[in-house]
């Protein structure tokens, strides 16, 4: 069928067969559907919206526009398992929830991003760390997960091209926000790289793509239904994403962060638990413990003697990093030039966090990317990020250290955070940390 009349038929808000979808996909790739086509198309599917059905063949046909990695060759003695943020502010969890699920008995094969908006990226964050190669080429990465038992790297561009070339025109024609495009797009790559089970992490709150707990909801629906419709057992959670995750925000901050948490170090009570409930879901699924009661008691076992650090090190170690990154942190990650704790005028108890103006601010400093060709830096962000509940100002703690390029920098921080966290308006947080359970 002509591209035009598959684009007609969605148009008029008729369901499109599996077949149809797959041949629209396949000419995106193949570049005999122009842009133009592909927009209109987005275009449609956002306006006329798709069935489940539809859904699950159009994450497919994405998925297998490319490469689609097959580890059975490779012999491993254990379950290839994967997890997927939303995207927050302060969210390291893929840094910590990979090592462990190694030192568990899982492999996995961690394909990230790079910020997104106010968001931090996963593959921004790893870059921080000196030597480190984000993207290595297949064998690399083979070879890294096959005897470190994790790999957190870029996706290659063979992997689901037609999602790339798809988002790249969603970003310039209003229709990123679509439920079913944004399902295909997060969902494609996932099963290219050959996942036996994945755990979704679909954040709500100030700091979220998805600002309100019904919106991501019926995100993480969408994605546990299309996952386990096109044979990858999924299950999603729901978590509160209203203030920081963890005490740190900034790439090589939440390095430091994540190692200290490895080595059973300053670990933050709100950042172990979504850690504990992601990873938790994750090795039942691999059918790595019984249920998570057990998953819990095993996670604890290879925190405390060493393992998930060890995992961690020999997968810096493989991708070209220093291999005593774990014993010298502070030789590897780069500090700022200008680091000085903030306390506002007067004490107060925080009550609310504007969490997507914290995460703006560190972009502003240079922690993230205002255009594509921006070359981030690294040592910017914050430390020691009060949390809601907790008297901050003169004579208590900080609302947060500031670690900026300058004096200049500081200062704008400074006024990003008092307007971030001096609201009078109380953050409702009562419903808890990991709000809700999705499986199919």
């Amino acid at each position: 069928m002509l591209p035009q009349e598959i684009i007609r038929k969605k148009r008029d808000g008729q369901k499109l067969t599996a077949d149809e979808i797959r041949e629209f996909i396949t000419g995106v790739t193949a570049k005999t559907v122009s842009e133009g086509q592909v927009a209109a198309f987005c275009m449609a599917v956002l306006l006329k919206k798709m069935e489940m059905g539809e859904r699950v063949a159009l994450t497919s046909a994405m998925a297998k526009s490319g490469t689609v990695m097959d580890w059975s060759g490779e012999n491993l003695p254990g379950p290839v398992l994967d997890k997927h943020s939303t995207g927050g502010i302060g969210d390291k969890v893929s840094l910590m929830l990979a090592p462990i699920v190694a030192a568990c008995g899982g492999f996995v094969p961690m394909l990230s991003g790079r910020g997104l908006g106010h968001t931090g990226g996963t593959l921004d964050k790893m870059d921080s760390i000196l030597g480190y190669k984000s993207q290595p080429d297949v064998a690399l990465f083979r070879k890294t997960v096959r005897e470190a038992g994790c790999a957190i790297i870029g996706a290659t561009p063979d992997l689901a091209p037609a999602d790339r070339i798809i988002y790249a025109i969603r970003d310039v024609t209003g229709t990123v926000e679509s439920l079913d495009l944004i399902t295909a797009s997060i969902l494609s790559k996932k099963l290219a790289a050959g996942l036996q089970g994945l755990v979704m992490d679909v954040k709500f709150g100030t700091g979220a793509f998805m600002r309100r707990y019904e919106d991501a909801k019926a995100l993480a629906e969408s994605i546990v239904t299309v996952a386990n419709g096109a044979g990858l057992p999924t299950v999603g959670l729901l978590t509160d994403m209203n203030q920081v995750l963890g005490r740190t925000a900034g790439n090589a901050l939440e390095v430091r962060e994540s190692i200290e948490y490895l080595q059973n170090k300053n670990v933050d009570p709100r950042l172990h638990e979504v850690t504990m409930a992601l990873t938790s879901e994750l090795l039942v699924l691999g059918r790595l413990a019984k249920n998570t009661g057990e998953a819990r008691q095993k996670i604890d076992t290879v925190l405390k003697n060493g393992k998930a650090a060890e995992h961690f090190s020999r997968m810096v170690a493989a991708l070209g990093g220093p291999a005593d990154l774990m014993d010298k942190p502070e030789k590897y990650l780069k500090p700022a030039p200008f680091v000085k704790d903030f306390y506002p005028p007067q004490k107060f108890r925080v009550s609310s966090v504007d969490a997507r103006t914290i995460g703006i601010g560190i972009v502003e400093m240079g922690g993230g990317r205002a255009r594509p060709t921006d070359v981030i830096d690294h040592a910017v962000g914050l430390t020691q990020v009060a949390q809601i509940g907790e008297e901050t100002g003169p004579g208590a703690m900080p609302l947060a250290t500031i670690h900026a390029k300058d004096e200049a920098g500081f200062r704008h921080m400074a006024g990003v955070l008092t307007a971030a966290m001096m609201s009078a308006d109380k953050t409702d947080v009562s419903g808890g940390l990991v709000r809700l359970r999705i499986a199919a």
